[in-house]
């Protein structure tokens, strides 16, 4: 399956788990493309840190109102009802608790749920931002991402080797491969990919997943 074609499949099942009259912010990258996969008029809240909530689709260049932008930079139509707010209040909104859902991307997510999303020693360091923020006061974290990295190694390890961002703070990690959950009793696989094998995620994947009894449902 071509990549462009997964990642559809990894956007589309991810919206599924957004329910009508959430409140929910879509983190910088595959995240923020999870609203084209929302249907129309939807009843959810969504909020952008750098200050918007009641965000609509994406827009293209020419549609554009070019001052109206998300946290990724993309452009953002309006609802009935958007507000506009400035950074103090937009913060207050994640550190009160008040986000149901929040959606990141990641470098590597650990067995028991620590996140790394923000540096990469010596290739990439944009600053944390409010990922940090995000991860720890969201009261459900979704990590949407890859299954392998670019060198083809698994970004789902025992342990992070990279800079967190947050520990322990996710709890369900969609990658174009898999729908895996972080548990208490670690990490266990829920839905697949379709075309793929449970075999073949587990070869993908570098911590241990425990895989329930009976077919797996696909996505």
């Amino acid at each position: 399956m071509p990549l462009s074609d997964a990642r559809a499949r990894l956007l589309a099942r991810a919206a599924r788990d957004i329910a009508p009259g959430m409140v929910v912010n879509l983190g910088i990258g595959l995240p923020t493309r999870v609203i084209d996969h929302l249907p129309p008029a939807f009843p959810v809240c969504l909020h952008s840190e750098n200050g918007i909530a009641g965000i609509g689709p994406t827009l293209g260049y020419d549609a554009a109102d070019r001052n109206l932008i998300d946290a990724g930079g993309a452009y953002v139509s309006t609802l009935p009802g958007t507000s506009y707010f400035d950074s103090a209040t937009s913060f207050a909104l994640v550190r009160g608790g008040r986000l149901d859902l929040t959606m990141l991307g990641a470098f590597e997510v650990s067995a028991r749920g620590d996140l790394a999303n923000w540096k990469i020693p010596g290739l990439f360091t944009p600053g944390i931002g409010g990922g940090m923020e995000l991860a720890q006061k969201a009261r459900q974290v979704t990590v949407l991402t890859t299954h392998l990295d670019r060198k083809g190694k698994s970004k789902i390890v025992p342990e992070c080797t990279l800079p967190l961002t947050a520990q322990a703070c996710v709890n369900r990690i969609i990658t174009d491969m898999a729908v895996i959950d972080v548990t208490g009793d670690g990490l266990i696989l829920r839905e697949l990919r379709a075309g793929l094998t449970v075999g073949e995620v587990i070869a993908a994947t570098s911590a241990p997943l425990t895989v329930p009894d009976g077919t797996l449902p696909e996505f």
